[in-house]
């Protein structure tokens, strides 16, 4: 299988990268001279060719860099040629800026599947509208729900809706492209994936509950209105530890490791539903609990009496996990601009062994002749032609 990455920044480029990751030959057009913009954001790296983004080391792996001037006429029709002998098309540009360039999915083969990826969509009332990740996550309900309640919503950490938009659409597009061979249509499609569609999917029973109960879900924090103990503890050595001690398996097993088990016939927390009613209570009776503990021995206790726990981790954390390490989740690339690097490894697993690591990030234009050569069969001179031109 073979992919056109034609996106900027996250979205369309992660999609692209997944399909990577899974065995498709990505190849990545960039605009001559500049690139990607993740290729000219921090944090950086000095090196002998200059600030080296660290954001491009990570989400540029796995990828052939081919600079293409999609704007120019001669470049949209080396892009048209191209898809020729692709299967995917990923594209997270605003709507109707691919059919101004004539290269449009109704300008390409009918077996190639196209994956747009935009804010809001192909269409609506604000399909045109500009926006990043940000708004999608404003958007589409998550960012109304996270944080604490007395205070205004905090972005998730991680530009999550890129990402996540991501993953959905390179599910779609593997889904179309199942159809196409398996099922034997010889039709590829188009996947319309947008930013705030991503976050509105995960909003759990948010909108059921406005349908049916009128309630319009708000903030609670790192806990649940309806379900305690749960929280992010407070350890002595000033580590935070999550602990889910909510069902009632789980909370007569916590009431033993905190040597409590008289909680667990206390009437304001006898049943799950009074746990509830009673959360600040029990929750602070677990905080209580934590406090005169280290972050380690939470988890000892927690662990040798079947309670789900976890402190919560940095990237020192993460890369110092014999577990992390011992499953493959962080291993080496080696980037041609800065050599071996530490990354997150391509999730999830597939058979016994770790995923093999892709490719470092390659280069602006690093196969441009190569790839333009071999697939459209340009000559060194056509190629020297249109790089004088500015084409690519």
């Amino acid at each position: 299988m073979r992919v056109l990455d034609i996106g900027t920044r996250i979205a369309a480029p992660f999609c692209a990268g997944l399909l990577g990751e899974q065995g498709a030959e990505v190849i990545k057009i960039e605009q001559p001279g500049v690139g990607d913009p993740l290729r000219h954001l921090g944090p950086f790296v000095d090196t002998d060719e200059g600030d080296y983004s660290l954001y491009w080391a990570v989400e540029g792996r796995g990828r052939k860099s081919v600079t293409i001037d999609l704007r120019k006429p001669e470049g949209q029709q080396l892009f048209r040629e191209l898809a020729e002998h692709v299967d995917v098309v990923c594209e997270n540009f605003r709507p109707g800026t691919l059919e101004n360039w004539s290269i449009d999915p109704s300008r390409l083969p009918d077996r190639v599947v196209t994956v747009r990826i935009s804010v809001f969509g192909q269409d609506g009332p604000k399909s045109l509208r500009p926006g990043l990740d940000r708004n999608g996550v404003a958007y589409g309900g998550l960012l109304h729900l996270t944080g604490e309640p007395d205070r205004p919503p905090v972005r998730p950490g991680v530009t999550v809706t890129d990402y996540l938009t991501g993953v959905f659409a390179a599910q779609a597009a593997v889904g179309l492209l199942y159809e196409r061979d398996a099922k034997g249509t010889g039709v590829g499609g188009v996947i319309d994936a947008y930013l705030y569609g991503s976050a509105l999917r995960i909003l759990e029973w948010t909108i059921a509950a406005y349908d049916k109960l009128g309630i319009v879900r708000n903030r609670t924090g790192n806990r649940l209105e309806h379900s305690a103990p749960l929280d992010n503890y407070l350890s002595a050595d000033g580590r935070y530890v999550c602990i889910v001690g909510a069902s009632q398996v789980n909370f007569a097993r916590l009431c033993a490791a905190m040597a409590r088990p008289e909680l667990v016939d206390d009437e304001r927390f006898s049943t799950s539903r009074a746990r509830g009613v009673h959360g600040a209570e029990i929750n602070d009776l677990v905080a209580q609990w934590a406090a005169g503990l280290d972050a380690n021995e939470i988890e000892e206790r927690c662990i040798d009496h079947d309670v789900p726990v976890g402190t919560v981790y940095d990237a020192a954390d993460l890369v110092a996990d014999e577990h992390v390490r011992a499953r493959g989740d962080i291993a080496e690339v080696v980037d041609p601009v800065i050599g071996a690097v530490l990354q997150q490894a391509p999730f999830p697993r597939v058979g016994a062994e770790a995923n093999p690591m892709p490719a470092g990030a390659p280069r602006l234009g690093e196969h441009t002749d190569d790839v333009l050569g071999e697939l459209l069969g340009l000559s060194e001179a056509r190629l020297a032609a249109l790089r004088s031109d500015g084409v690519i």
